[in-house]
């Protein structure tokens, strides 16, 4: 039987050992760095598919807005349905815009007169407006749409939504002046 001397002098040889060694101290320290860079990579990914997706609909929003500028959709007498339909025809694929996509239009006489309500309640639900006024030519005229875009990052400590259930209002709006058609 080793006497307790020489274990203990065992001991101690073998944590020199152990200190001086320095195989694996490179997967220690990623081990202690990997969560945290690989949280911030995945928020700083979804912040950046955020905002694609925002400017996206910022387009889309432009783009059909130009229909009930020139007339056009006041013309063909399209109804909320039918500009929302003319609408999911302008989205990619990064939207689901028969249950996802909320259009809301109204029109008011002069500038001073628009009035925009939040659609977010004090609970941080989202309230989708039902309007659908194009206006006549002349009228000022406000287009938005909204789309409730899902967040997966939230749970790592990084959260940029403003919506109860992890999910950000996107929303994309244009205001203008009918043109005399």
């Amino acid at each position: 039987m080793p006497s307790p001397a020489s274990s203990l002098a065992a001991t101690r040889k073998a944590l020199r050992r152990f200190r001086r060694n320095r195989r694996g101290s490179a997967a220690v320290e990623f081990a202690i760095v990997a969560p945290i860079f690989f949280a911030l990579l995945f928020a700083i990914i979804e912040t950046a598919i955020v905002f694609f997706a925002d400017q996206v609909l910022e387009t889309v929003t432009q783009d059909s807005a130009r229909m009930i500028m020139t007339g056009q959709a006041q013309n063909a007498g399209y109804s909320a349905s039918q500009f929302k339909t003319y609408v999911c025809g302008k989205v990619s694929v990064l939207f689901d815009c028969a249950n996802g996509i909320y259009v809301d239009v109204q029109s008011y006489p002069q500038f001073s007169g628009v009035s925009i309500n939040d659609p977010i309640d004090g609970s941080k639900n989202f309230v989708p407006p039902n309007n659908y006024s194009p206006g006549g030519p002349g009228d000022i005229v406000v287009v938005r749409l909204f789309y409730q875009w899902p967040l997966f990052v939230t749970g790592l400590g990084y959260n940029i939504a403003n919506l109860s259930g992890s999910k950000r209002l996107l929303t994309a709006t244009a205001a203008f002046r009918n043109e005399p058609y």
